[in-house]
């Protein structure tokens, strides 16, 4: 009898597709470096004074600590899962399946809120540019469109996307600097920004709470390990770059929006009109069409900061279904794509109900949909980020490698206390961020352990009735040497070194 031939294997993410660069526009475009320039560094310069930029230095420094350690483990845990694939390796898998659903929250708070942001700066920029109103909810409603689109194209689409979005966005902020810098500024150009007398001051406090938002996604390089092109040195180099780029450049946007103004002149400028302070700095050193174009690329940058997160949200919800977590259709890979694609419908779907409650709700677009849902989304990420910090030691501790103690031990314990007193810092001034009274502000920041919590009994559950699932959680295709800690509550003890043959 002839052979039944075998059917056809189910289509995949498309392998080896995204280089450093790739990954690294994914990454820098989540944190939006346009919007929150101009969106959110006059408050930082309002609040800390010509000693912002340091802000921005030292909260880049520490998510580089972070990175070390977070970026070592991508080379021995290929998982998918990324955050919680980590956080369930080293700290067991009930710990790993409330961070899996932290993270889902988390990732969609980042990103639905900022469709009311979208809303916002497409109406202003048409105002501004034309001198016509128009509403904020069919704005944000094409925009989710626009974004299930970009998500449903292949990666390297998205990838190219993203990255000519993300040169207009920096491109605008570069020309202002050039301007600034060619002009010799307001005063003459000087480092004081940089100065311990500015940086050591109350206010100091508030901005690295603002700092640290700003680098929020750039964690998400690991998301993409399975379409990445050697994904051993491609994922570690983007966040590098990621981290770097981030870090160093706002901190020189900043800096030159001081000399722009002044080092007496620019908190004053930013309490009179902090929504225009870089407007009105790059039409004077520039001229007003730059103005114009950096409130075109305001729009396209919110887009692109959309997009991003779509595409790793798409790729948390692809692993969660193949691990059996979530319905198994959302793991289904459209087969010319090579995209999540229904992962990406039910991600849209999501957002357009969020978006359309708060619109039937009469809610403000900005300080409603946008800061409300945002703000638990951020704290969840950051603490997602000191789960994953405190894992790596855990995890290399009963696992043989060949990493050093830097990489395993130092340099993500360190960020663990750094990212605990930044995780403080966000929440003590939790107010800034929400400008919400006290009663709202204690709701979204509870929504976080609430989460976490729900999800740990989510794990009991499975580990009862669906023990094959919680078994092959956060497990790489070919079995690793590493216990997890809620099977050996008397801890595992570290696997003999192989022989020499």
């Amino acid at each position: 009898m002839p052979e039944t031939p075998e059917p056809p294997a189910a289509p995949a993410l498309r392998g080896a597709a995204l280089g450093t660069a790739d990954i690294s526009f994914f990454v820098v475009s989540a944190a939006a470096p346009l919007t929150v320039m101009a969106g959110v560094a006059p408050v930082a310069i309002l609040l800390g004074g010509i000693g912002a930029p340091a802000g921005y230095l030292l909260a880049g420094l520490t998510l580089a600590v972070f990175a070390v350690g977070f970026t070592t483990m991508s080379r021995h845990v290929t998982s998918g899962g990324a955050f919680y694939a980590y956080i369930a390796r080293g700290l067991g898998k009930r710990v790993g399946i409330g961070a899996a659903l932290l993270a889902l929250v988390g990732y969609n708070g980042m990103e639905i809120g900022v469709y009311g942001l979208l809303g916002t700066t497409t109406a202003d920029t048409v105002h501004a540019l034309a001198g016509a109103d128009v509403p904020w909810l069919p704005v944000s409603l094409a925009g989710l469109l626009l974004v299930w689109y970009g998500g449903f194209r292949s990666i390297d689409f998205g990838a190219k996307l993203l990255g000519v979005l993300l040169v207009a966005e920096t491109g605008i902020l570069v020309l202002l600097a050039a301007g600034v810098l060619l002009k010799g500024g307001a005063h003459g150009l000087s480092l004081g920004s940089f100065a311990p007398g500015a940086v050591l001051v109350p206010g100091t406090a508030a901005v690295l709470a603002f700092a640290f938002a700003a680098f929020t996604g750039f964690e998400s390089t690991v998301i993409y390990r399975r379409e990445a092109r050697d994904p051993d040195r491609t994922v570690p180099r983007a966040t590098y770059i990621a981290v770097a780029f981030l870090g160093l450049f706002y901190a020189f946007v900043v800096w030159t929006v001081i000399q722009a103004y002044g080092a007496e002149e620019v908190v004053g400028a930013a309490t009179q009109d902090p929504g225009g302070l870089f407007f009105t700095a790059i039409t004077t050193y520039v001229g007003p069409w730059a103005a114009d174009l950096m409130h075109l690329f305001i729009v396209t940058s919110v887009i692109a900061s959309l997009l991003a997160f779509h595409n790793a949200i798409n790729r948390y919800v692809l692993s969660l279904a193949e691990e059996g977590v979530l319905p198994a259709a959302l793991g289904r890979v459209h087969p010319r794509h090579r995209s999540p694609y229904l992962a990406g419908a039910a991600q849209t779907l999501l957002g357009a109900v969020v978006v359309l409650g708060f619109a039937l709700a009469g809610a403000d677009p900005y300080q409603q949909l946008l800061l409300w849902v945002n703000t638990p989304g951020m704290i969840g990420l950051m603490a997602l980020m000191l789960l994953a910090a405190l894992a790596v030691p855990v995890y290399f501790r009963r696992t043989v490698h060949s990493e050093g103690r830097w990489r395993t031990v130092v340099a993500p314990v360190t960020a663990a206390v750094l990212l605990a007193v930044a995780l403080c810092l966000v929440i003590s001034r939790v107010g800034l961020f929400t400008m919400a009274s006290t009663t709202v502000n204690t709701v979204l920041v509870a929504l976080v352990p609430a989460v976490f919590l729900a999800g740990t009994a989510l794990a009991g559950r499975l580990r009862t009735r669906r023990p094959d699932v919680y078994a092959r959680f956060a497990e790489d295709p070919v079995q690793d040497t590493a216990q997890d800690p809620a099977e050996d509550p008397e801890g595992a003890q570290p696997c003999p070194q192989p022989t020499p043959s």
